[in-house]
């Protein structure tokens, strides 16, 4: 699960889950903090020799940090550099899916399998469902996207590529305090270092807990004594997958949210996460939802700007965002949640013929409207919430419609 390491939630990477590898680069949830700084981190040269050098300076830090001696070196005794791990962390497409193709290989045959594992774990579903709210469709699609239903966990030592993560430093210290979380659950007795498993950045089980959120939201929901997201029964990771959904803002009764028809002419000042109005007030400017129900409260997604659909978003869809952080992520939670309880997908068209931006072409924005004077919070290729933000000031001053979209046109604009 997974911070989102929300920061496993950073990240537009996290694209890879959804096409069923199995692997939760979001990281998310996750972001265990530390005092981690100062150690012998690679800086790009890493060794065998560095790394157990790092590792004799990390163990008093662990032991600090409520680690026993035993735990440590019990757990740290096989460990070694894993320089294909670093790899992987330093690999990024340069090109990643618009949110319509994230969205078709998010669901694709999903739905079909979830609802059969509904009717498998119904019992234990409804169990769940009474004890934390949460609808048992949403808790089967986080356990969809994160592992295609258990069939990709990951099989990476979970220790020691946490310790190479953390000795290559360049996000030492957050590595270095899953380290420490994950050699915590290993001394409690949930798993041993050779089963903890999971994907190479440190996301585990049926729904990809980094350690940290393990530590805070996992449930031992069977019984048996031990809070097992590991083994082939997944009863005890959809209930901590509830457990983290509730914990962190699901409201129960609630729906995520619902597809709506914004009025001609809307005001695009009025999208986007930032705000939010009632039901009634959204009523009073036009907008009505797909389905003919009533507008719920909450904030005006449109991640294709003002040629896509559009969403009225509420409380519980940024209870998901707080497992990732990607708008792509929680709706493909929300919509193969939909695919799964049998109801009808997204009914609005995409403007599928556009030509995907590449990582390049999406940092020159973000320099480009940094240049500007509009502030995306930096240039790293990602065009997240902030830079929305940017790009649609950088529209109303160009007085064109400012729905926050990133297109081959808004690059052109600002290279005139």
């Amino acid at each position: 699960m997974t911070r989102r390491i929300s920061r496993i939630a950073t990240m537009a990477i996290l694209i890879g889950t959804l096409a069923g590898c199995g692997v939760s680069l979001n990281q998310g949830p996750g972001a265990a903090g530390g005092h981690f700084g100062g150690l012998p981190t690679a800086g790009g040269q890493g060794s065998e020799a560095g790394f157990q050098n790092w590792v004799q300076s990390f163990r008093p830090r662990a032991l600090a940090s409520g680690v026993s001696p035993a735990t440590f070196d019990r757990a740290m005794a096989g460990a070694h550099y894993q320089p294909s791990i670093v790899a992987l962390d330093r690999k990024q497409s340069e090109f990643t899916k618009p949110i319509w193709e994230y969205l078709d290989g998010a669901i694709g045959t999903r739905g079909a399998t979830g609802r059969a594992k509904a009717a498998q774990y119904a019992s234990t579903l409804s169990a769940i469902e009474a004890r934390y709210g949460v609808p048992r469709e949403i808790v089967l699609a986080v356990w969809g996207m994160e592992s295609n239903f258990g069939a990709n966990r990951g099989n990476t030592q979970i220790v020691p590529a946490l310790a190479t993560l953390a000795y290559d430093g360049r996000r030492g210290e957050f590595f270095a305090g899953e380290l420490v979380a994950a050699l915590r659950i290993i001394q409690s007795g949930d798993v041993d270092s050779a089963h903890m498993v999971g994907s190479w950045a440190g996301a585990m089980g049926h729904t990809q807990f980094m350690p940290s959120s393990f530590l805070g939201h996992a449930v031992d929901f069977n019984g048996d004594g031990r809070r097992d997201i590991w083994s082939d029964d997944p009863t005890d990771a959809l209930a901590s997958t509830a457990s983290y959904l509730r914990q962190n803002g699901w409201r129960p009764g609630q729906p995520w949210g619902t597809e709506v028809i914004l009025p001609p002419g809307f005001d695009f000042n009025q999208a986007g996460k930032s705000v939010q109005h009632s039901g009634s007030q959204w009523a009073a400017m036009g907008v009505r939802t797909i389905s003919g129900a009533p507008v719920p409260s909450g904030s005006i997604l449109a991640p294709a700007g003002s040629r896509g659909p559009a969403f009225l978003i509420t409380e519980n869809f940024r209870a998901i965002l707080k497992y990732n952080a990607s708008d792509s992520y929680a709706l493909g939670v929300a919509y193969l949640g939909e695919a799964i309880a049998g109801r009808r997908g997204i009914q609005g068209s995409w403007p599928r013929g556009d030509r995907t931006l590449s990582n390049s072409e999406k940092a020159e924005i973000q320099r480009l409207l940094m240049a500007r004077g509009f502030d995306t919070g930096g240039v790293d290729g990602k065009l997240g919430s902030q830079s929305a933000e940017a790009i649609r000031a950088f529209q109303r001053s160009r007085g064109v419609t400012p729905d926050g979209y990133a297109d081959t046109r808004l690059l052109a604009m600002l290279r005139s």
